[in-house]
């Protein structure tokens, strides 16, 4: 998506969320979270409270999953590098030299 699509969805978000809390602003609701109750809530700040804490909660969890893959990736690139640097020194005694010798680069 280029700059000009993500610029849109993002406006086109705002206008939603700004559409949801005008039309819910004087809608009031009671909200318990465990320990604390609270009374008179506005609906739109639950709402977009709880929109919010989900995406904390799964940016928590994606870092978890990315450390994975990301040391998992790294293992494999260092056991590739090991395998290339081993071919490489077998190609490298078994090459003969492409150039002359100084010597004999002198008599040409």
């Amino acid at each position: 998506m280029g700059r000009t699509g993500t610029v849109a969805l993002a406006v086109a978000v705002l206008l939603l969320v700004m559409l949801f809390t005008r039309g819910n602003g004087s809608e009031r609701v009671s909200l318990e979270l465990g320990i604390v109750s609270f009374d008179a809530v506005p609906l739109a700040y639950v709402v977009l409270g709880s929109f919010f804490v989900g995406m904390l909660v799964m940016m928590v969890a994606g870092i978890h999953t990315d450390l994975r893959v990301r040391r998992l990736l790294r293992d494999r690139l260092e056991e590739e590098d090991l395998r290339e640097r081993a071919r490489l020194d077998q190609v490298d005694r078994n090459q003969r030299d492409l150039f002359l010798p100084a010597a004999e680069e002198e008599d040409f």
